[in-house]
């Protein structure tokens, strides 16, 4: 059941005692009324009040009621608008019916048709409220299902690529594991370390692999909170040194500028700073051009923005592929790569309100520059 007083009528006559019988007979009802003597002074009203009903005379000075209907209906088509007509004037009552006016009421007004006349345009408005509401959620569901197609579409295209480097993958485990076994058999330390350092990069792999489909495949709300910075890059430290044991790949760590906290969710980014450092990393060991290769790493505050900068010297990247680095499966790795990593690295940053610009100069350098809003 609609509220009355919710509704505001705008009642336009020229004649002072037709607006006051009109104006005591709605208030009686319960509705809000609001008066004016000509379709000029009434449109003023009705742009800077929004009734959602108007009833008003055809024929006025300065402005008559076809004239103020057609203005009505062009600033707001939903507005309902009741004619008051004299005998005599049909003609003019089939125009206003043209251009939308719900309903004609004759004088002299009767004021149990007024309130029929008027209930009828009410039922209408919250018709049409119900139906918009209704058209707004079937629209929401319709993106909601497409969103959720989309999605299932891409892990579909994504298990089917997991599928194919899994099998590249599986050779390796089988390559380590047979190494390994000839190391034991023969009592060699050296083939066995080798072996063991097969098995070890095919399970550091298959760990990326899982972590990314689980960040890709379960959509969360960032969990924000503050964390001290150095501890963070500390992390970042002994996770690269592990990665780079054994390799010629210098790390260079830099936090001399380094804000004492960040509020960030640590966990996403940490995950979205680990692909990219890994995209570093295989690029150095792609570089056969350099013998000696550096990732360097550095987060500071420049005025309201934190500024993480990822530079390696490595193969570099062409114009073309530098394009397509943030595409959800593309990879430049041929089988190594699942071609999700940065893709999800760049959702991350996004969802931090954040962006990621890279400059790249192929078979030299490239630098990964995230920038995200310094806030609490």
């Amino acid at each position: 059941m609609i509220d009355k007083s919710q509704v505001s009528i705008l009642v336009v006559d020229d004649e002072e005692d037709i607006r006051d019988v009109l104006e005591i007979a709605l208030m009686d009802i319960g509705y809000t009324v609001l008066l004016a003597e000509n379709g000029e002074k009434a449109f003023e009203i009705f742009k800077s009040k929004r009734p959602q009903i108007v009833i008003t005379d055809i024929k006025m000075p300065v402005m008559d009621g076809i004239e103020l209907l057609r203005q009505i209906k062009r600033e707001n088509p939903a507005t309902e608008v009741l004619m008051i007509t004299g005998h005599g004037d049909m003609d003019l009552t089939i125009r206003s019916l043209k251009h939308e006016a719900m309903d004609f009421i004759t004088k002299p007004v009767n004021v149990d048709i007024l309130e029929i006349a008027v209930e009828k345009a009410v039922e209408k408005i919250v018709s049409g409220q119900k139906l918009l509401e209704y058209t707004q959620k079937l629209e929401l569901l319709i993106l909601e299902k497409s969103k959720l197609a989309d999605h299932l579409s891409g892990l579909g295209l994504m298990m089917g690529t997991i599928s194919h480097n899994i099998k590249g993958l599986l050779t390796n485990l089988d390559g380590g594991i047979y190494v390994a076994r000839s190391g034991l058999k023969n009592n060699n330390n050296k083939t066995i370390e080798e072996g063991m350092d097969l098995l070890g990069q095919s399970v550091d792999r298959i760990k990326k692999m899982i972590m990314d489909v689980l960040l890709y495949s379960k959509e969360r709300k960032l969990n924000r909170s503050l964390i001290e910075t150095k501890g963070f890059v500390r992390q970042i430290k002994k996770m690269m040194e592990l990665k780079l044991k054994g390799t010629n790949i210098i790390f260079n760590c830099n936090d001399t500028h380094c804000p004492e906290t960040i509020f960030v969710d640590e966990e996403f980014i940490m995950a979205a700073l680990v692909n990219i450092l890994d995209n570093a990393i295989d690029a150095c060991r792609s570089d056969m051009q350099k013998k000696d290769h550096a990732i360097e790493f550095e987060i500071l505050k420049k005025k309201d923005q934190l500024v993480i900068q990822i530079h390696d010297n490595g193969c570099g990247m062409d114009s073309q592929t530098k394009e397509k680095i943030f595409n959800l499966f593309f990879s430049s790795k041929s089988t190594k790569g699942t071609g999700f990593g940065l893709y999800i690295s760049n959702s991350i940053i996004k969802q931090h309100s954040g962006s990621i610009h890279v400059t790249s100069i192929k078979e030299k350098e490239t630098l990964f520059k995230i920038i995200l809003p310094d806030e609490i």
